[in-house]
């Protein structure tokens, strides 16, 4: 196995309305026979549909570990990628595939993000703020839009995540069925397919598995732990594709990718004072930072963040960002929700970081991160795989 080359860590932007994570659910209505529901990636008529998607799974990763994935990276060469959206992270990504929306749009903006006209922030991952989800995001869902269709919904994950605050603003509607163990998951949903199959039913799954990305949080995506669960996902995957019913299509995506940070290559904001200068709130996480400047000081948090990070991030203002289309196209960008966005966001380029090891002590102490612009966090797998078909 390799290191990541520099077409791995260079920028990528997102390619929201063409082949974006927001573009894929409402492509898999079309597909289901929604009539009006965009279908920008040109998927197939199908009757039954199960996304898969594996949390921190990027398409280089299964690329350059080809030896312990073999079906999944056969598929990757006759199947296009997607680009995760901005920031490449769990709570924005999960809320452009649930919502159809670009981050932008959505209002899931990142994974620590400023509560508008307050001096609290709101972690969207852990909704660790009083803040209501319907309210915070209120677009239908693309599950409740399913629903309305007459398309039969069920969510296959951790029990945990049923009543969650990322759950009820971005995945709400349909049914639930909580399965710890991902062989129950793959059970579960492989039975709601057949019943729905016999039924002659449209129906939509949804399964999610998160142990990949925890893998490598913690032990980096070049350990063998890591490689370990790939080969896991690998085995899962097939064995879906062999135990499809008749009328179903499978698809195998991400919600980002992963880099893994050297310690020789973090920035502690902790302990840096000119990088504390005019800043009012640190956001965001590691790879993709929303600074919040202090009254007055944005224009100067601005270029003193530009100067101190030159070579290692794209450090742009709000407006920049916005207009630049990181979030979405700009028009798409609410004026209530930009406040949302740092006065300052910076995408940290190659492998760096800008940790915080006194606020962020869990964040600071992981190995592999993740929510820059990098083709290892920005492309994911699209892999389709219709019953009866195999790579």
């Amino acid at each position: 196995m390799t290191s990541p080359s520099v077409s791995d860590t260079g920028p990528v932007l997102p390619t929201y309305g063409r082949s974006a994570l927001s573009d894929l659910l409402p492509a898999v209505l079309a597909a289901l026979g929604v009539a009006d529901a965009p279908n920008p990636l040109g998927l197939a008529p199908t009757r039954r549909a199960c996304v898969f998607l594996v949390d921190g799974m990027g398409a280089r990763l299964i690329e350059r570990n080809a030896d312990v994935a073999p079906f999944m990276a056969a598929a990757l060469r006759t199947n296009p990628d997607l680009t995760a959206g901005f920031p490449s992270t769990t709570a924005a990504s999960i809320g452009s595939l649930g919502t159809g929306l670009p981050s932008g749009a959505s209002g899931m903006l990142g994974y620590r993000v400023l509560v508008p006209g307050t001096h609290r922030m709101i972690n969207l991952l852990r909704w660790d703020a009083p803040v209501d989800p319907v309210e915070w995001q209120p677009h239908e869902t693309v599950f409740e839009r399913a629903e309305r269709e007459g398309i039969e919904v069920t969510q296959v994950t951790a029990a945990r995540f049923q009543d969650s605050g990322l759950t009820r603003s971005v995945l709400r509607g349909g049914a639930f069925t909580g399965a710890e163990s991902l062989a129950n998951r793959v059970t579960g949903a492989l039975a709601i397919l057949r019943d729905a199959a016999e039924r002659e039913a449209r129906a939509l799954v949804y399964l999610y598995y998160a142990d990949l990305d925890a893998a490598g949080h913690v032990n980096g995506v070049a350990s063998e732990t890591w490689r370990e669960q790939l080969a896991t996902v690998d085995a899962t995957v097939r064995e879906l594709v062999d135990r499809l019913p008749a009328g179903t299509t499978l698809y195998v995506t991400a919600d980002h990718g992963m880099v893994d940070v050297p310690a020789d290559h973090r920035i502690d904001v902790d302990e840096d004072p000119e990088l504390q200068v005019g800043v009012r709130l640190l956001g965001g996480e590691g790879r993709a930072r929303h600074v919040y400047a202090k009254p007055g000081a944005a224009r100067d948090v601005l270029q003193i963040w530009r100067e101190a990070l030159e070579d290692i991030a794209i450090v742009r203002s709000r407006e920049e960002a916005i207009y630049e289309g990181w979030f979405g196209s700009p028009e798409m960008v609410a004026a209530d929700l930009a406040p949302r966005i740092g006065d300052v966001v910076a995408a940290l380029l190659d492998d760096w970081a800008v940790i915080a090891t006194r606020r962020e002590k869990l964040e600071s102490r992981l190995f592999g991160m993740h929510g820059s612009l990098s083709a290892a966090e920005q492309q994911i797998p699209l892999l389709v795989f219709a019953s009866g078909q195999a790579p």
